[in-house]
């Protein structure tokens, strides 16, 4: 997927404000964030949803996960909380066709949140 947006930032084509990297994933900073902390942790390996992360390790998802979870803490949130959303689908609101975990912190968040 050499167009995806996400695809070209796991490669360093695109300029993002990274929070951290590793081989398998990358944080950033979300270009139009809705809550004071906003970050994407996305696969660098293009995949388009979650419903299509198929194959995929339970450990490689695991990690993902923990990673969202260890993120929240290096930035002071594990406290105060913090929500994780992965937007899945036209109707679920994924604007971007490449998997990605929204963490959001910093306020309080509403429920329902959409």
């Amino acid at each position: 997927m050499n167009e995806c947006v996400f695809c070209r930032i796991a490669r360093h084509e695109l300029e993002a404000k990274v929070v951290e990297e590793d081989p398998d994933f990358i944080a950033f900073h979300d270009a139009h964030p809705v809550a004071p902390a906003h970050l994407l942790l996305i696969p660098k390996r293009h995949v388009a949803s979650l419903s299509e992360w198929v194959g995929v390790e339970p450990d490689v998802a695991g990690r993902w996960l923990l990673r969202a979870r260890d993120l929240a803490s290096t930035l002071g949130f594990a406290k105060s909380g913090y929500r994780l959303v992965i937007n899945t689908g036209e109707w679920g609101g994924q604007t971007v066709a490449h998997l990605h975990l929204h963490l959001l912190a910093g306020r309080v968040l509403q429920w329902p949140p959409g």
